[in-house]
């Protein structure tokens, strides 16, 4: 069985949302840095393959419009406004790439989202989210059909560096258990976001294995080390060949 659609949905766009870096750049003038496109920033994302057997790519969700669910996340302040904020924001007009997985029977569940923008700015939103998930103990998802849940989150490592934010979820919706660990990270002008959600589980080995596949992707791909403020190669590669 599959994880409840409207939590699936819900979840996963509202946290990718937030942790993305979306809702701080729009309508903005031209950026006076080269950026990756869409396009590049595609290619560093994950497939099925490089998760596994048994991984297939789903349709990424639509967030919830305003008028449909206004505040889909309450509690932890900092992170619920981020999040809430984007329910009434335009979508941002920075390059921006994602994909979303579905494991076996649905279980566990992988979201990936990059965004690129200038690298004063990113510091500046990064550094908004990563302070976010660090002051988090709870946070309430409400999936706008009835069925709320609630986790309490703890800092956690997922990948190489130590202080790459991450955090462990831990909640119940109708009686089953829900886990959930996202992660954020940059590569120079280029922010990553991470989340392994999965049902009756809490191990962290296998969200760590797909989170550090991710980051190795993304560093090979675009040419950028994780925590560097460097500007991915690629991206001066394109200016080159403009």
């Amino acid at each position: 069985m599959s994880l409840p659609r409207p939590f699936h949905a819900v979840t996963a766009a509202a946290v990718v949302v937030a942790v993305a870096l979306g809702p701080a750049q729009l309508a903005s003038a031209a950026p006076a840095q080269e950026l990756p496109s869409a396009d590049q920033l595609r290619s560093a994302l994950l497939t099925a393959a490089d998760l596994g057997p048994g991984y297939s790519e789903v349709p990424v969700p639509q967030s919830p419009s305003p008028e449909q669910n206004p505040s889909p996340v309450s509690g932890c302040d900092a992170l619920s406004a981020l999040i809430n904020m984007h329910a009434t924001q335009p979508s941002p007009t920075n390059p921006r790439a994602e994909a979303e997985f579905d494991g076996p029977d649905g279980n566990p569940m992988v979201t990936e989202a990059l965004t690129a923008e200038p690298s004063d700015r990113l510091t500046s939103d990064f550094n908004a989210v990563a302070d976010a998930l660090r002051s988090c103990h709870t946070i309430t998802f409400n999936a706008g059909v009835g069925d709320t849940v609630t986790f309490t989150v703890t800092p956690v490592t997922l990948g190489d560096r130590q202080d790459a934010p991450a955090v462990r979820l831990d909640g119940t919706l109708a009686g089953v258990q829900l886990n959930a660990y996202l992660g954020i990270e940059r590569f120079g002008t280029v922010a990553l976001a991470f989340g392994y959600f999965q049902r009756e589980g809490a191990s962290s080995q296998a969200a760590s294995m797909q989170y550090r596949t991710a980051v190795a992707k993304v560093e090979r791909t675009l040419g950028a080390k994780a925590g560097s403020t460097a500007p991915p190669t690629v991206a001066a590669t394109q200016d080159m060949r403009v």
